[in-house]
């Protein structure tokens, strides 16, 4: 087992006992049918139903079934994330436990990435069995993602995705970024990405574990992303061009108002006091979030330089000796 096999199959799960079986057997067909090497990695994401047991089961019946499970439900991105640490496949395809991906995709998928050298493929559920409330702000996320990144997929919150292995060994994800995968793929250099209308299916047992909060924190994580991956190398290019700018408008504001009262002294004008005019408060605070902003780069910059890592860059291909 510790050759690497064409396809690792990845499944997050939490409570979805009923599915599981019917959801192994699918994808055991669909591999021989086509005589791929395979795993298939369950993540038990604290389940409360028995998951865990059908898992175990499943492991002992199918030694290519491999489980992990959680102490706690910690979220749908730690279960990738560690399937993704685990996956000893040259492909990696993950997929939902609830029966709404179908297997059957899974040889186009590694097609895909295979021979037309995808990094990543997303799938397309065009054709959705998911009621209103779920759709639209499915649709909003997945606009905002596109105008965000840059990155023209349909459906970023699609389970059925296929990776390179060198896609998901050189990421790391947390929060709830899962959505977020292929434009944190995109930033680290892994640039063809491809889309595929897949079939979407109706639940078949239980209910849906995710609420509208998923979308909140989808949109918080993306906001995360974007920030991270344009500054995180660099926080004072953000925090000290913002300093910067705060300071110089707070004290230019402060000069002008000194200048102000210095000028009808000196006209013999009425004048009132600075601190008489709100003007003076702004320029004050502007100047103090200045620093602070300025001091937040700095210190950034300096926990940059001591934890930096210099062999973290990926390097695609050498040549020479």
């Amino acid at each position: 087992m510790n050759q690497a096999l064409q396809i690792s199959v990845v499944i997050p799960l939490y409570n979805e006992a009923e599915s599981l079986p019917e959801l192994h057997d699918w994808i055991v067909r669909v591999m021989q049918e086509h005589n791929f090497t395979y795993e298939i990695l369950f993540v038990d994401d604290g389940s409360s139903d028995g998951s865990w047991e059908v898992i175990a089961g499943l492991s002992k019946r199918n030694p290519k079934v491999r489980g992990f499970k959680f102490v706690r439900n910690y979220g749908k991105t730690a279960a990738l994330q560690t399937a993704f640490v685990q996956a000893r496949g040259n492909v990696i395809i993950t997929m939902d436990a609830d029966l709404q991906d179908s297997p059957d995709e899974i040889p186009e998928l590694y097609r895909m990435i295979t021979e037309d050298k995808y990094d990543l493929v997303s799938g397309w559920k065009k054709k959705r069995y998911d009621p209103i409330t779920k759709t639209l702000p499915t649709k909003l996320f997945n606009a905002v993602s596109r105008w965000v990144s840059g990155v023209h997929l349909h459906d970023f919150n699609c389970g059925l995705k296929a990776y390179q292995s060198r896609v998901v060994k050189n990421i790391t994800i947390y929060g709830e970024m899962h959505r977020n995968i292929p434009i944190i793929a995109k930033w680290n250099g892994f640039k063809k990405i491809g889309e595929k209308v897949v079939q979407h299916r109706a639940r078949k047992y239980g209910t849906t574990k995710f609420g509208l909060e998923r979308f909140i924190f989808g949109f918080l994580d993306l906001l995360t992303v974007a920030f991270v991956n344009k500054f995180g190398r660099r926080p004072m290019h953000f925090f000290g061009t913002m300093g910067v700018l705060s300071f110089v408008i707070g004290t230019i504001s402060a000069l002008y108002l000194l200048f102000e009262k210095l000028y009808n002294i000196s006209q013999g004008l009425r004048y009132r006091n600075a601190t008489d005019n709100p003007t003076f408060f702004l320029a004050i605070v502007a100047i103090i979030i200045g620093s602070q902003l300025f001091l937040a780069g700095f210190i950034g910059e300096l926990f940059v330089k001591q934890t930096f890592k210099k062999d973290e860059y990926l390097i695609e291909q050498t040549t020479g000796e």
